[in-house]
């Protein structure tokens, strides 16, 4: 009998989507050492590697875009309403052409996070299929598309496309999601990083009493401004893209450690609300800093979450182009300890993901 075939489809809207789904197909290659998996994302086969331990057939191309964004954090509402109008204006030929590539490829079953043309082809190609994000875009679009009388027809496609998959696992924390149907609610998901401070001051070149600052906003690109505070002690770990080279920063890039262990290594994170590392952060026990994004409609149900389950604060976005928050920093780093979560949706991911293949089998 020949392997079974797992096609993924990984929204490439920053590295969120793949931050999820990486530790599901890891552990599903434990229990399926013999499944075929193949990986379509608009994200480089280098970065998908990065997460991903399992071997993989590599399909690049997007079949989503989510949001287009002037950064990390603003979202550019006239050019996605467009996008989605330019794209929605094609959808059939864009429907038809997937459902042929999953028919070519001979997948079993395909698992998106989140792209609903991946569902709909699937649908089309009467392969089974599962969502699995803590958000959707039909539910992250609508507030933003509110003001447009075309969208309508955008919106009935989206929404049927997500109800044509058999569950939809939502991660906790994530959206309410009212209008998805076969919605099954799921523990959280998150590499688990490695604490090593003595490593990563090793790299670094610096005392081992300097305090590490990760700054991670998110696979998209997000300059910082030129006001960030210099505080003395502290030692900042930024991405390529922030644009400031000072004594007292440090390339995340350059660093030969993983993401997450370089998170786990660190005294504290600053970021945007995101799934991504407010997960991986309290998994660690990394404290947050986050900026808020009153207008992100995830927002909400993450920060509740994190409240709930971490030690963080927040900052307005008028502090973080400022550089005034020095105080919460030694503030946040002086806060008691809450207690750990565990990723128990790991399990729970594959769980169903099995269960779907066995059926396969009947």
């Amino acid at each position: 009998m020949p392997p079974q075939h797992l096609l993924v489809d990984i929204s490439a809207h920053g590295f969120g989507h793949l931050a999820q789904t990486a530790p599901v197909l890891n552990a599903l290659r434990l229990r399926m050492p013999d499944l075929q998996l193949t990986i379509c994302s608009g994200l480089s086969q280098e970065q998908l590697s990065l997460r991903i331990h399992a071997p993989f057939t590599y399909l690049p191309g997007a079949s989503d875009f989510g949001l287009c964004m002037q950064n990390a954090m603003d979202v550019d509402v006239p050019e996605s309403i467009k996008r989605y109008q330019v794209f929605h204006a094609h959808w059939d030929h864009a429907l038809a052409e997937y459902a042929q590539k999953i028919t070519r490829i001979k997948a079993d079953l395909i698992l998106a996070n989140i792209s609903y043309l991946a569902l709909a082809a699937a649908q089309r190609a009467q392969v089974p299929a599962l969502a699995m994000c803590s958000l959707n875009w039909f539910d992250i679009v609508t507030p933003y598309a509110s003001t447009s009388s075309t969208f309508t027809e955008i919106q009935r496609q989206m929404l049927a496309a997500y109800n044509s998959a058999a569950v939809f696992l939502r991660l906790t924390p994530g959206m309410p999601m009212p209008h998805i149907q076969h919605l099954t609610a799921i523990g959280p998901i998150a590499t688990q990083g490695k604490k090593n401070r003595d490593l990563l001051h090793t790299k670094l070149g610096i005392a081992s009493s300097q305090q590490l600052i990760l700054v991670a906003m998110g696979g998209l690109p997000m300059p910082l401004p030129k006001t960030w505070p210099e505080l003395p002690g502290y030692h900042w770990i930024v991405p390529r893209e922030a644009s400031l080279q000072r004594e007292d920063m440090a390339c995340l890039e350059s660093i030969d450690m993983p993401f997450s262990d370089v998170l786990a290594s660190c005294d504290c994170v600053l970021t945007k609300s995101a799934y991504g590392v407010f997960v991986e952060a309290t998994l660690c026990d990394t404290p947050v800093i986050y900026v808020e994004r009153p207008d992100w409609p995830e927002e909400v149900c993450l920060v509740d979450w994190l409240k709930q389950n971490h030690r963080s604060r927040r900052i307005s976005r008028e502090q973080f182009e400022q550089g005034t928050f020095g105080s919460t920093i030694h503030a946040l780093l002086q806060a008691p300890r809450m207690m750990p979560i565990l990723p128990t949706g790991i399990d729970q991911a594959v769980q169903q993901l099995q269960i779907q293949f066995s059926q396969l089998r009947k």
